[in-house]
């Protein structure tokens, strides 16, 4: 039997597994000029779609319609834009929505039920439906569109995000492959994101909506760049089949193996949305562990890297390690302070609750590369887990005070 191996593929995404085609293409839905915003995602089978979306009470025209589109778990395209995000734009904008489907149908030749939408952008602006007509009716698909569509989709990204991975396993090989937007607005519960996720394997639906819960639980919802989220929140996972595979559910063969590879994907897109936050200019990754819980290991991890003052902190190579520890105790995870342990990179500055000898430009040195590992042992039970999030620069006032100028 052949071992089972993942292997990430070289310039993969998107449109690395069989069957899947996107294109892009300026419409001037954005300011700047010559600027890809507009794009359409297509399997040429019909998909096994599974979504999650943003928590925010008021959704945007796009999320509204692709839940309920999704109550069957099917789908066939998705097409997207940014520089408008449609959202608070009422009845008109849900309109819209259903126009831009409508119209990326026609031109695909399918039914407007099987194709979803999303918009990314500026908010309480509708979509410019002159221009969408126009630059839909202009795209052409292809199997290497991925890399446009991946660009076409960015706002105040500095790098398109985009990744596949192979898997081989005793019954064949399947691919999964994607692409990711987000810069700013990113916090747990999905942040300000797109990410479409795409494979050829065979997958049933029950259990590609459980896989994807799971993935998200321990990667889009375990990031933050500034505490902030959006009503556009939207992450889709489509499964054509194309690899032939016998089906994958929650009891059969390929289920872990499933599992860990889009596990390893999400991971990926997570830490590149945390590596380009808006201004950003280190990783910061925090693993807590001995909690109580696994949900309270997540509570005081996340807490950490959503931290102003340890972002600013790294920020500036301040070896402040003090900010940590305030974040952890109140962040509401069960802790003892004679039984924390912390260690920046690896040099071990507390244990059971009493500082260490460190020499202090040692911490400031790792605070200032561009990965700033920060370990946590709470040391009372067996939950652990990882966050991931960016210091807190000049730059990001910068631009989010220009965002419409």
């Amino acid at each position: 039997m052949e071992t089972e191996k993942i292997e990430f593929i070289s310039d993969g995404t998107v449109t690395s597994p069989k069957g899947f085609y996107a294109g892009a293409t300026g419409a001037g839905i954005k300011k700047a000029k010559d600027s890809l915003d507009l794009g359409i995602l297509y399997s040429e089978a019909p998909c096994v779609t599974a979504g999650m979306f943003t928590e925010a009470k008021i959704k945007s025209a796009a999320v509204t319609i692709n839940q309920k589109k999704l109550q069957d778990g099917k789908a066939s395209a998705i097409v997207v834009n940014s520089g408008c995000a449609n959202a608070y734009t009422g009845g008109q904008g849900l309109a819209d929505a259903e126009e831009m489907a409508s119209i990326a149908a026609k031109g695909i030749g399918l039914s407007d039920k099987d194709v979803l939408v999303a918009s990314t952008g500026v908010t309480g602006k509708l979509l410019p439906m002159d221009k969408i007509e126009q630059g839909i009716s202009q795209l052409i698909l292809s199997q290497d569109g991925g890399h446009d569509l991946a660009r076409a989709i960015m706002t105040t990204d500095t790098v398109p995000k985009e990744a596949a991975l192979a898997v081989k396993t005793g019954d064949g090989r399947f691919i999964i492959g994607g692409i990711a937007k987000g810069s700013g607005m990113i916090h747990p519960n999905l942040a300000t994101m797109f990410c479409f996720l795409t494979t050829d394997a065979s997958v049933e639906l029950g259990f590609l909506r459980a896989a994807l819960q799971k993935s998200a639980a321990l990667s889009f919802n375990m990031i933050s760049v500034d505490g902030d989220t959006s009503p556009s929140d939207t992450v889709l996972l489509m499964a054509n089949g194309l690899a032939k595979n016998e089906p994958i559910t929650a009891g059969s063969p390929q289920a872990e193996i499933f599992q860990q590879a889009l596990d390893s994907i999400c991971i990926h897109f997570a830490k590149m949305l945390a590596r380009d936050g808006e201004g950003a200019t280190r990783l910061i990754e925090a693993t807590v562990s001995g909690a109580k819980s696994l949900d309270e290991a997540r509570l005081a991890a996340k807490t950490i890297i959503g931290s102003s003052l340890v972002k600013t902190a790294v920020h500036g190579g301040d070896p402040n390690w003090g900010r940590i520890i305030a974040a952890v105790a109140r962040s509401g995870a069960e802790v003892s302070e004679a039984k924390i342990d912390l260690s920046i990179g690896k040099i071990a500055v507390l244990k059971g609750g009493k500082p260490l000898d460190y020499k202090e430009e040692d911490v400031s040195r790792i605070f200032k590369g561009e990965e700033v590992p920060i370990s946590v042992n709470l040391n009372l039970g067996a939950g652990s887990a990882t966050a991931w999030g960016c210091d807190m620069s000049e730059e990001y006032v910068t631009i989010n005070s220009e965002y419409m100028t």
